[in-house]
């Protein structure tokens, strides 16, 4: 019963949304109904959810989805999240997992992927001669033609048009808010994952019998080796985030303005400061899809080294989880303006917002599993309608980092990773120590998350995909 997967919880400042099964939603914390109270106090506000991810944040949960009406609404830095436009990718291989049942070869494998991706934090991206700025301005678009390896068969190519948005227009004059040192350290950066819970990953598909058809639509084959990809927009994100945060944060003390939590920030779309904002906000989502795209083209060098030329890596989609945006509503036929935190939109069959090439069948939704646990392939549902087509992102922490390193063993990370098993899930790093604040026992129950969305109407599995092998940043 749908029911079961959704509950409106009545706080003293409004009502938020909650998808989530029963045990997720009895082990919510206190604290995401706080931060709900608190966000539920920003002026003019429309609806606010919850997915079953959902848990504490800076100033918002992760997981959150709020929405204002366009023409008096807000926008948020805290309601994006410092990385703004951080998100997933996947990729098709014409590999069968039997051919990377070796592990030596998944090794192998993976230290070639090494060759062409930085892993280590102070490394330098081998993408010097793309120009920052005009991957700032012009998102895919701005990538020599090299790059873009379909780029030459225009009817085939996928790079442009399998992807929730290839470019995002703003007026570049607010790229002068942003100092010299951002500038040099984004371009390093340039083609890198990124530390945290940032990942490229080998998976094996198993496809859901019950939208069978709508995976061979999108060249899904049971047993295909796949590259799910996460990472975000850099150091170029996480300064818009800083240096607007704080001119936002002045300009509400000026005026008086705020809730509980000094770290929830805002201010209306009108402003001069929300209009800075949301324009280096688009740059940077700019700069999460190429940072994207270009990490798979690492993968891809890699694997015509491994493989040779017969090796293919077709885009299957890239979408975000971390962004604010216009939305045409369904509901009254109005502009709205929507935040998304650590939630993905999935749009589905014959939505007019879907990328032409999905229109008939609704878009992938690139759900991520813990490190070591499967991840998902899903398709929006026509009930997503009710929570803005906001899915989860993911399994959602239920333990901080200092936690899990303090509760979890090398031991049993070890062993949730099959280590010395045939079917072992290589990881780069030397040793899980390292890593182990990013182990399975950091995060809920990602088959629990999956079971609330689909239980709850808002979408429905296509593919089920195992990991064979991970490429962790440090």
């Amino acid at each position: 019963m749908k029911e079961n997967y959704y509950r409106q919880v009545k706080l003293p400042s409004g009502t938020v949304h909650v998808y989530a099964g029963p045990s997720l939603y009895e082990a919510l914390d206190y604290k995401v109904f706080e931060m709900a109270n608190n966000n539920l106090q920003i002026p003019n506000g429309v609806y606010m959810s919850y997915t079953p991810d959902v848990h504490v944040g800076v100033g918002t949960c992760i997981g959150t989805t709020a929405v204002w009406n366009s023409e008096d609404g807000y926008v948020s830095p805290s309601i994006v999240g410092s990385d703004i436009g951080c998100g997933m990718r996947v990729h098709l291989t014409n590999l069968h997992k039997d051919e990377l049942k070796d592990l030596k070869l998944r090794k192998k494998l993976v230290r070639t992927i090494e060759k062409y991706l930085p892993v280590d934090a102070h490394t330098r991206g081998h993408f010097s001669d793309i120009r920052l700025e005009t991957v700032v301005k012009k998102g895919l678009h701005g990538l020599p033609k090299k790059y873009i390896p379909d780029g030459y068969t225009p009817r085939k190519a996928k790079s442009l048009t399998h992807v929730e948005s290839s470019r995002f227009g703003f007026d570049e004059n607010s790229l002068n808010r942003l100092p010299e040192n951002v500038w040099h350290r984004s371009h390093r950066q340039l083609g890198t994952l990124g530390g945290g819970n940032h990942f490229a990953e080998l998976q094996s598909v198993e496809i859901a019998e019950e939208n069978r058809a709508t995976a061979e639509a999108w060249g899904l084959f049971d047993g295909q080796v796949i590259v799910m990809i996460h990472s975000g927009s850099r150091a170029w994100g996480g300064s818009v985030s800083q240096l607007c945060g704080s001119d936002i944060k002045r300009m509400m003390r000026a005026e008086g303005m705020g809730t509980a939590d000094p770290n929830l920030l805002f201010a209306s779309l009108d402003h001069p400061l929300a209009v800075q904002y949301t324009d280096l906000m688009y740059s940077a989502l700019n700069y999460a899809v190429v940072n994207r795209h270009l990490i798979a083209y690492a993968v891809r060098e890699a694997g015509k080294d491994v493989f040779g030329s017969k090796f293919e890596l077709a885009t299957l989609y890239d979408l975000m989880h971390n962004y604010a945006w216009e939305e045409d509503t369904e509901k009254e036929g109005r502009r709205v303006f929507v935040h998304r935190k650590g939630a993905t939109r999935a749009l589905p069959a014959n939505h007019p917002d879907n990328p032409e090439p999905y229109a008939t069948t609704g878009h992938p939704a690139l759900i991520p599993g813990s490190m070591g646990t499967s991840s998902y392939i899903m398709v929006g549902a026509d009930g997503g309608k009710a929570n803005y087509h906001s899915i989860c992102h993911g399994a959602g922490r239920i333990r901080s980092r200092s936690a899990t390193k303090r509760l979890v063993t090398v031991d049993e990370f070890s062993a949730s990773m099959r280590v010395g098993m045939e079917d072992e899930v290589v990881v780069n790093q030397r040793s899980l120590e390292t890593i182990l604040d990013e182990s399975p026992q950091a995060y809920k129950d990602v088959d629990q998350i999956i079971e609330s969305v689909v239980g709850a109407g808002l979408a429905s599995v296509v593919a089920k995909c195992k990991p064979m092998a991970v490429i962790k940043g440090v």
